[in-house]
């Protein structure tokens, strides 16, 4: 299963709430690049996700195609890839569209001892560089947040080392309890001179553990192993994740993946693919989202062929991040969803449904127990 992150494929009913109407990142995309020039997702049923520019439906496409609602609160990677694996979460996640009080402030630079910079919704891009030198010269952190409910904490790596760093994000995942419990704490390391500032991928998320059991709990109790490659253990907080492969690149994810199809004979291997959202998607760069979809679309070929008669290839995506939007932040979109079972064809097969079919597909195909009510979901594809 890989989750190509902030793919979305059209605004939800709901989108209007959260101040997304027209958002359609692969649509708008499609549109900003004179037409998508990705002819492997297009041969498996890209096409018949959503009308698409240079991406026609095809009619006999070997993949289930579709999208899927989410029923959570929120357009967040948290929210997304939980709800997946079966995890709704009916209440909005905090957010802090003025920056962070002082009961969560004061305590994370008491504990860290280290003043704080910022401390408002802020482009990571943008902040590093209006408060990199100020932070280079004073040793205070850099704290911001966006739309999503997230507490991120930028720091040169010559001034405060990474593990200061992760230190300090540990320490306010530790202060985030109860009504400040955001989805996710980020450490965002960069290096480079002033004016001249860049992210590295030293990036780490520490995020809320979990509400149990989920699909991947079930797939566990089943004896079934769960690989987690990219940021997968840190979006599970590590919660039945029995083998995490973090990685720094798409080409480096890719690779994992590959390498782990070719290994092992039976499991899960559960993939994120970040750099859709976090390198093109916040910067609305609509061309680099695109060759950065080609980069995968190139590599799919490889994938495919990695598979064995029967494996289950899922391609899906756990929010948007329109690139044509003046926004920057995720919008509220549709999963895209690709099916395909390595020698059988599904004749175009079509599935409208929920985040959480896709976990309910993979227990039900890698024999997980039944979850009765306990989680919703139904399976896209049988055995």
């Amino acid at each position: 299963m890989i989750v190509l992150d902030a793919v979305g494929a059209g605004a939800l009913p709901d989108a209007g709430d959260f101040g997304d109407e027209g958002s359609d990142t692969l649509g708008n995309v499609a549109r900003a690049v004179g037409g998508l020039d990705l002819p492997n997702l297009e041969a498996l049923g890209l096409g018949n996700v959503e009308d698409l520019d240079g991406c026609p439906p095809q009619a006999g496409a070997p993949a289930v195609a579709g999208r899927l609602i989410e029923r959570s609160k929120g357009k967040d990677t948290t929210l997304g890839h939980w709800e997946l694996m079966g995890i709704v979460t009916p209440q909005a996640l905090p957010t802090y569209p003025h920056g962070f009080p002082h009961d969560v402030i004061d305590p994370f630079m008491h504990s860290t001892a280290r003043g704080v910079l910022g401390n408002k919704p802020a482009s990571g891009t943008e902040i590093i560089q209006e408060l990199g030198e100020e932070h280079q010269k004073t040793g205070k952190w850099i704290v911001y947040t966006s739309a999503d409910s997230v507490f991120q904490v930028a720091a040169h790596e010559e001034t405060i080392p990474l593990e200061e760093l992760y230190d300090g994000c540990r320490a306010a995942r530790e202060i985030l309890t109860g009504k400040h419990a955001v989805g996710r704490v980020i450490a965002r390391p960069f290096v480079g001179e002033p004016g001249n500032y860049e992210r590295t991928p030293n990036r780490h998320d520490f995020s809320l553990e979990p509400r149990r059991p989920n699909y991947l709990t079930l797939l566990r109790e089943a004896g079934v192993t769960v690989h987690g490659v990219g940021k997968i253990g840190d979006i599970f907080a590590g919660c039945d994740i029995d083998e995490s492969h973090p990685t720094k690149s798409n080409v480096e994810g890719i690779t994992k993946t590959e390498e782990l199809l070719h290994q092992l004979d039976e499991g899960f291997v559960f993939v994120n693919l970040v750099e859709t959202d976090m390198l093109w998607g916040h910067r609305n760069d609509p061309v680099n989202f695109h060759r950065c979809l080609q980069d995968f679309d190139r590599r799919l070929p490889d994938l495919l062929e990695a598979l064995r008669p029967g494996d289950l290839l899922i391609l899906t995506s756990d929010h948007g991040c329109d690139p044509t939007t003046p926004s920057t932040d995720h919008s509220r979109e549709h999963a895209l969803l690709l099916a395909y079972v390595q020698g059988k064809n599904a004749d175009a097969r079509r599935h409208e449904g929920e985040f959480a079919d896709v976990g309910a597909t993979v227990n039900a195909w890698l024999g997980g127990k039944a979850p009765g009510r306990r989680l919703p979901g139904q399976p896209i594809v049988e055995k």
